[in-house]
């Protein structure tokens, strides 16, 4: 393996923001590391506006990545696209709640536009590659970010997991898909276990993962 820093992956929080505060808590003795986030911090939990606030704080004191899940794009795709039946179905309702005001106005402020509109599709490193989703488990990693028809894919994948195997020369870091426990494949690491989900049974935990050592550190949702 390359020598490269260090990292730390953190799950989907949507809206979990008590869950969220508590795992950053876990995680303050690997402030060294990059901390990348791999999208869906919005949605279907309670306080979507504060998961944003929480994220906004620690990017300002660590080297911090920010993926774009398919939430963000949903959210995006509503407020510049006018597709709001899309987003409200699929749990958009609840942000928009999280940023009302005491005369039930949405406001969303200019900071949390520039976080969503700021978050990126990939990162790509030289022994990971970090996505919300995943991708065409046909391709190497190299050819899909080479091709632009490949991208959504990244927001949506879910192929790979129902595949033997993968063509990806380096292991794929992605979350979008929960789980009860954390997926550990060829090539492939999922650390989706559906923290917002706490009234399903074996889901209702937010996952982080230290890099390379593969260990992972789990928060029991502290949200209703």
């Amino acid at each position: 393996m390359s020598k490269e820093k260090k990292y730390v992956a953190i799950g989907d929080i949507h809206g979990c923001a008590k869950t969220l505060e508590a795992l950053l808590k876990h995680l303050e003795i690997y402030n060294d590391r990059v901390f990348v986030f791999v999208g869906d911090y919005i949605d279907r939990g309670p306080d979507s506006k504060s998961v944003v606030d929480q994220l906004i704080q620690f990017s300002e004191e660590h080297q911090c990545v920010m993926l774009q899940g398919n939430h963000e794009y949903m959210m995006l795709d509503a407020l510049f696209r006018n597709n709001y039946a899309g987003w409200e179905l699929n749990g958009g309702q609840a942000t928009i709640n999280s940023y009302m005001d005491k005369n039930g106005e949405a406001f969303i402020p200019e900071e949390h536009m520039e976080f969503y509109q700021n978050t990126k599709l990939f990162y790509d490193t030289p022994d990971y590659f970090f996505v919300h989703a995943g991708l065409d488990p046909k391709m190497t990693v190299a050819d899909s970010i080479a091709d632009p028809d490949q991208t959504e894919r990244f927001i949506w994948e879910r192929s790979h997991l129902r595949t033997l195997g993968n063509k990806w020369e380096k292991t794929v870091v992605f979350g979008h898909t929960p789980r009860s426990e954390p997926i550990k494949g060829p090539n492939m690491i999922g650390i989706d276990t559906g923290c917002v989900y706490s009234k399903r049974r074996g889901l209702g935990n937010l996952t982080a993962v230290l890099l390379p050592e593969m260990t992972f550190i789990q928060q029991e949702s502290l949200d209703t």
